[in-house]
């Protein structure tokens, strides 16, 4: 329970202040802990930052075995949109994104391996699916997903891209049937 709260104190502080205010007597004054159980459940700040991004990051928590379902093609736009939902919805998790881009910490070269890997894992699978070869799918599958995770982050100081309105359902219900096209386009 200790852990829990440790690691929403995390999220709640991204939020509230920002990932700058970050810091072990903060976030244990927001998890109404003493400060020694970050060090003795995480051993540090960062541990306890890798701690929150292993819990929220959508592709370290997407099962990627090869999926029961009649029609791989309504599987793959709910799989998008749930990574849309993911991103718009988690704040702290698209200020972490945005910090990660700059950061070359050990443990976020760890969590990078780690997507990597399941999605590397992921492209196996649905290439079986695939009208494209691999690599077609592996570029399509690319520019979707950092499409997706950029415009979540854009949109928290951006109203617009490309004419679309990225703050909105709307805009992001557009973004998804674009998506839905593309799937279309490239699985059997």
């Amino acid at each position: 329970m200790t852990e829990e709260k440790l690691i929403n104190a995390v999220g709640e502080l991204i939020v509230g202040e920002g990932f700058e205010s970050l810091g072990v007597r903060k976030v244990a004054e927001q998890a109404g802990v003493n400060k020694t159980l970050i060090y003795r459940y995480f051993e540090s700040l960062d541990g306890l930052i890798y701690a929150y991004m292993k819990k929220h990051d959508f592709w370290l928590n997407t099962p990627l075995e090869r999926p029961d379902v009649s029609d791989i093609k309504v599987y793959l736009k709910m799989f998008y949109r749930r990574e849309i939902a993911e991103y718009r919805d988690n704040i702290a998790l698209k200020r972490l994104k945005r910090w990660e881009l700059s950061s070359d910490k050990d443990f976020v070269v760890e969590i990078r391996a780690q997507r990597e890997k399941n999605g590397v894992q992921f492209m196996e699978v649905m290439s079986g699916f695939a009208k494209v070869d691999k690599e077609q799918l592996q570029a399509i599958s690319a520019l979707m997903d950092a499409g997706i995770v950029y415009l979540a982050m854009f949109a928290e100081n951006c109203k617009m891209y490309n004419g679309i309105d990225i703050q909105s359902d709307k805009g992001w219900d557009q973004i998804a049937k674009g998506i839905d096209v593309l799937i279309d386009i490239m699985i059997k």
